[in-house]
């Protein structure tokens, strides 16, 4: 399938001079692809520049520049307005592909909306001039449900972040525009989670393959780190969205516990600015005057201490995390 289908390529990218060339090289070197579209939200520093000398001459990157940061969101959308391919790769201006995904991601049967592979998470201190070597891994296809979606997209204190959210799937326009479905620009945070359970409430046929084609580069001053307050209220506002349509009751259910998990994460940040702002008796007189939000805010401070006693345990090594995946996978032993 890779050979006679195109792929649109999008790339958010904000302050990203030092990784938006090696994000474009990784692109431009997959032959499936036909357009690679790079949405400067409103930089300060050289990534336009940068993306400009990672073209490779072959007409396929475009590069647009928004006079002001809108978020990933705003900006994806317009990369989608912008481009024509049949298929559209989202691609983290940190990260990269690894040789060959899409002809090795495209090569199965054609009976998906949503397509995702593997994703290797590489720190950033580990991060070599070339792709690293991945394991062939058993493709093990398999389809998710909404259900089982919105389940793994909770996350559990103290674990590596692993939530299903973070796969990035090709996607079908044709799909995206038949159901009037583009990511909601007022979210910037959670865009993805958001638009792929909606897609999935749309019967979106959502196939997931365990080979790794996808490498995301972690690092501490990661721009996805840095979300705001506001940012958690509309993510749980999101799901509320959602809760408001006919919905099964295993479905509701799912819904509403990851609405629940992200409110009381905003409860959590919303008292410790007031703690910041105003101090310690107005966000203790806050969380007295929100008994709903009284459990949320005490298991997180609590959570919260235990956390950084366990971290400062570790702290004295400070060794680069070694790689690790998104899915597990067993190595394809046939190869």
């Amino acid at each position: 399938m890779a050979s006679t289908t195109t792929v649109c390529v999008i790339i958010a990218a904000k302050n990203a001079e030092r990784t938006i060339g090696r994000a474009i090289a990784s692109a431009l070197r997959e032959t499936a692809v036909s357009e690679v579209v790079v949405v400067d939200d409103g930089s300060d520093d050289s990534t336009p520049q940068a993306s400009i000398e990672a073209d490779d001459a072959s007409g396929r990157l475009q590069i647009l520049k928004l006079d002001r940061n809108h978020g990933p969101a705003f900006a994806r959308n317009r990369a989608i307005a912008q481009s024509s391919a049949p298929l559209i790769a989202i691609l983290d201006a940190d990260d990269f592909f690894l040789p060959g995904r899409f002809d090795s991601l495209l090569a199965g049967a054609d009976d998906w909306d949503f397509i995702a592979d593997n994703i290797v998470f590489i720190d950033s201190r580990n991060v070599p001039g070339t792709a690293p070597q991945v394991p062939h891994f058993e493709p093990a296809p398999r389809f998710l449900n909404i259900k089982g979606f919105i389940d793994g997209n909770i996350s559990r204190r103290g674990a590596s972040r692993g939530e299903i959210g973070f796969l990035k799937p090709v996607m079908r326009r044709a799909f995206l525009d038949a159901h009037g479905l583009r990511y909601d620009e007022k979210l910037r945070l959670g865009e993805d989670y958001e638009l792929y359970a909606r897609a999935l409430l749309k019967g979106a046929r959502y196939k997931v393959v365990h080979g790794c084609g996808y490498g995301a580069v972690v690092r501490p001053d990661s721009l996805s780190g840095k979300h705001r307050t506001e940012d958690l209220k509309r993510l749980y506002e999101a799901d509320r969205a959602m809760l408001s349509g006919a919905l099964l009751q295993d479905t509701r259910t799912a819904l509403q516990n990851h609405e629940r998990h992200i409110r009381a994460r905003y409860e959590l940040r919303h008292f410790l600015d007031i703690k910041a702002a105003r101090g310690l008796a107005a966000a203790g007189a806050h969380a007295l005057g929100h008994p709903g939000a009284l459990p949320a805010i005490v298991r997180g401070v609590l959570g919260d201490k235990l956390e950084a006693f366990g971290a400062r345990g570790k702290a004295a090594g400070n060794e680069p995390a070694a790689p690790r995946y998104l899915l597990p996978a067993r190595a394809d032993v046939q190869r």
